[in-house]
């Protein structure tokens, strides 16, 4: 019998796990999945934002030909030139039983079953067909931000108000437990358990807060002078800690609380596959760890997402493939592989054309991929080879090489075309640019919010209890909601 088990986190950068090559992080089940796995070293997302790039995951097909770039929820269908079903109704319809758990995030049909044959949703706003919410409205009728508080505090660490057991991580791990343990053994299964964390609000439960309370890796930091224009183009301003006034001393804490959430989702990682090992499905199990984007924790100066620099863009992935000896692999890929590769483990026929992605174990390997943000004249765009990589800003029209994944090392500031590798690499990205299928260029939700708060995060407060706060406020003072 083969299973997948897809388990897949929001905003964890690569260098998260210990067995990645970070001795200050707590990972314990993942270095043990990653000794029993296949280790990608170089995947990347192909958009550094949650939306497309879980839409290029559930397509397998890369931004340019999606229509999603940005994380717009006001798009419309016509925006949109994928019209197919996504490879989770695939697994579901040849026989296999599925369930998602957790944050999907699709734009179109945000509780939909997504191809599912059941869902139990967790999105990290609350709402009223959101199962986490139910919970949460039952057991803490009085608690309104259990995600943590956005708005002002979305990058300000803070202390989760549940408790451990009732986190909205661990109850991930609890219903991916009890799916597993009420499976049916007769049938195949397709388990997504898919976390919200690392995501901001940093708000893991007590005691996990404490578990990093030294000075954590200190985040890459060129000389101001080198990063002259490197915001416009490159970086963008949004997120910048400059903007949003976060000192050296916060963005060492925040990142301490960062890994205090990467470890809680550890800790379900290592419940949720003894939940198959005691069911005897271990050995038969395609296991993918991965994540939608990275973070850029303090580095250039950076908080977030919306960038090309490997922070943002460079993402875990982990495979425990059944029958391939574990070991560590150097070639590029995408989240846009999941699809065509847990198609293939599956024995389900599909159509190459209609993927960007390759199976990963078919002897197929790219020889670069793209990412992108944005799109027209307000795109970024990206090509890579996992060595070399090169990014256009269309705003400004100008290009950027870095040499190594870690873009830290040979930023050619003035384009330089008489780079054999840089001349390669442009003709693909303009090849890729000039594909791009994308039309709808507004500017994201919470643009309003940041020109009334201009050092904050374009985030406002989550609507659906306005009239239980307004309630709980006695006459005489006044709430801003």
């Amino acid at each position: 019998m083969k299973h997948v088990l897809l388990m897949f986190t929001d905003q964890q950068r690569y260098d998260t796990i210990a067995a990645h090559g970070n001795p200050a992080i707590q990972t314990p089940n993942l270095d043990a999945l990653a000794r029993d796995s296949v280790v990608f070293n170089h995947c990347i997302t192909p958009s550094p934002v949650c939306i497309p790039a879980r839409l290029s995951l559930f397509t397998g097909q890369f931004c340019a030909r999606t229509g999603c770039n940005t994380n717009q929820t006001s798009y419309a269908k016509e925006d949109f030139r994928y019209k197919g079903e996504g490879f989770y109704d695939c697994v579901t319809k040849s026989g296999y039983q599925s369930c998602v758990i957790g944050k999907v995030h699709h734009v179109l049909d945000p509780y939909g079953l997504m191809g599912f044959e059941k869902r139990i949703s967790q999105e990290e706003v609350p709402h009223p067909a959101d199962d986490y919410t139910h919970f949460i409205e039952e057991k803490y009728p009085y608690l309104y931000d259990y995600h943590g508080m956005r708005s002002e505090m979305y990058y300000v660490p803070q202390i989760s108000p549940l408790p451990a057991e009732d986190h909205p991580t661990q109850w991930i791990g609890d219903k991916s437990v009890e799916y597993i343990e009420n499976c049916d053994p007769e049938k195949p299964m397709f388990l997504m358990s898919s976390f919200i964390h690392p995501h901001p609000p940093f708000c893991p439960p007590a005691p996990w807060n404490k578990l990093y309370r030294e000075d954590p890796p200190a985040p890459y930091a060129p000389k101001p002078e080198d990063l002259a224009d490197y915001y416009d183009d490159v970086l963008g301003d949004r997120c910048s800690c400059r903007r949003l006034m976060i000192s050296e001393q916060d963005m060492l804490r925040q990142k301490n609380y960062y890994y205090a959430c990467v470890s809680f989702v550890d800790y379900q990682v290592g419940r949720i596959i003894k939940a198959l090992k005691d069911k005897g499905m271990y050995e038969d199990t395609l296991i993918i760890y991965t994540s939608d984007h990275g973070d850029m924790m303090g580095d250039y100066s950076c908080t977030g997402k919306r960038t090309m620099v490997d922070s943002a863009c460079h993402v875990p992935f982990i495979m425990h493939y059944p029958g391939e000896q574990p070991q560590v692999r150097e070639d590029v890929c995408s989240l846009v592989d999941v699809a065509p590769t847990v198609l293939s483990y599956a024995g389900i026929d599909y159509d190459p054309a209609e993927y960007d992605g390759v199976n990963l174990f078919g002897g197929e390997k790219h020889t670069e991929v793209y990412s992108q943000y944005g799109c027209g004249d307000n795109g970024v765009y990206m090509v890579t080879d996992g060595k070399d990589k090169l990014v256009l800003t269309k705003s400004s029209g100008r290009y950027f090489h870095f040499e190594t994944p870690a873009d830290n090392n040979d930023i050619y500031r003035h384009f330089d075309l008489t780079n054999p590798k840089v001349q390669e690499l442009k003709a693909k990205l303009d090849a890729h640019v000039a594909s791009d299928v994308n039309t709808y260029e507004t500017s994201e939700a919470g643009e309003v919010y940041t020109k009334k708060h201009p050092h904050y995060p374009g985030r406002g407060d989550h609507k659906h209890f306005h009239e239980k706060e307004l309630s709980r406020i006695p006459e005489g003072y006044t709430i801003d909601l």
